[in-house]
């Protein structure tokens, strides 16, 4: 029986963007809360040289407070299946129950009302334990009126557009540009009975319709800085349409800049969250904003 490995970084850093940068397929499991984030190896593929290149990668992830601290643990085979159910807990957000599959509806007293998704934590990030991922299913449950068309740049799992499918959105296009996220989330999709209304897809800004061929009417960009401030041209037109944008992914320091760069664009911030450290954006352009 396989041995694991069990990697614990203290750190706030976004989990997905951490996964992405080391680019290695022998991470088998993944899931963050509470500050902590935890990636696991098959014990025969962890080397040293797998701790080393970890380190620079959340030293490429800009500064932090301090060097993050790395815990690594091995687990024996027999204890794997009961440390991983014991790590990852159902989460309610509002409205809408997150739990993994071996959690079942029995764990999580459901109220009515209440709205059900499983997703198991694979190599994509959004279980709904990270700040951003909550902050925005949280701005979903107060901004969804039903019929919208969603754009979910960025989509990870898939969480956010499932999310906003069940609360009353009429369709939804997500994009990733990792192959793996996408069919993770193809998985969770079928998984929670989604159909046509879900398009997924492995692509980049510049490869998705122009907006007057597939019109959209909310844009969520669930984004780190760079990648916005590197595309922001590409929002220009979205904006001018009338779409709105909830912009996320991002620290609280970078709120200057990102609302400076989409002004430069006739973008306006007309509100915003804030969750550890972490802050959303909602972003419209001035002719939209009676109303909003």
């Amino acid at each position: 029986m396989q041995d694991w490995v069990d990697v614990t970084i203290e750190s706030s850093v976004d989990a997905g963007e951490l996964l992405g940068m080391l680019n290695d397929p022998a991470v088998t499991g993944a899931w963050q809360e509470a500050g902590a984030i935890h990636l696991y190896w098959p014990a025969d593929r962890w080397t040293p040289d797998l701790l080393r290149g970890l380190k620079q990668v959340l030293a490429r992830l800009g500064p932090q407070p301090a060097e993050p601290a790395v815990t690594v643990d091995r687990l024996p085979a027999q204890d794997w299946n009961e440390q991983w159910a014991k790590s990852v807990k159902p989460v309610r957000i509002g409205r809408i129950v997150i739990r993994p599959s071996w959690a079942g509806p029995e764990a999580v007293r459901r109220q009515p009302g209440e709205i059900e998704l499983i997703l198991d934590p694979k190599q994509a990030f959004g279980t709904g334990h990270h700040a951003t991922t909550r902050m925005l299913i949280e701005w979903l449950e107060d901004s969804i009126r039903g019929g919208e068309r969603l754009w979910d740049l960025g989509t990870g799992s898939g969480i956010l557009a499932m999310a906003a499918l069940r609360l009353g959105a009429a369709s939804a296009l997500a994009i990733d540009n990792d192959p793996v996220a996408i069919d993770c989330a193809r998985e969770y999709a079928a998984a929670n009975g989604f159909g046509p209304e879900l398009d997924l897809r492995v692509a980049t800004l510049q490869d998705l319709p122009k907006a007057e061929d597939r019109p959209c009417t909310l844009i969520l960009a669930n984004l780190d800085r760079n990648t916005l401030l590197g595309n922001l041209e590409w929002f220009r037109s979205p904006l001018q349409r009338g779409v709105r944008l909830v912009l996320s992914g991002l620290l609280v320091e970078d709120r200057g800049d990102i609302a400076a760069a989409f002004e430069g664009i006739g973008g306006v911030v007309v509100a915003q969250r804030e969750r550890e450290g972490w802050l959303a954006l909602e972003v419209l352009a001035p002719e939209s904003c009676e109303g909003a």
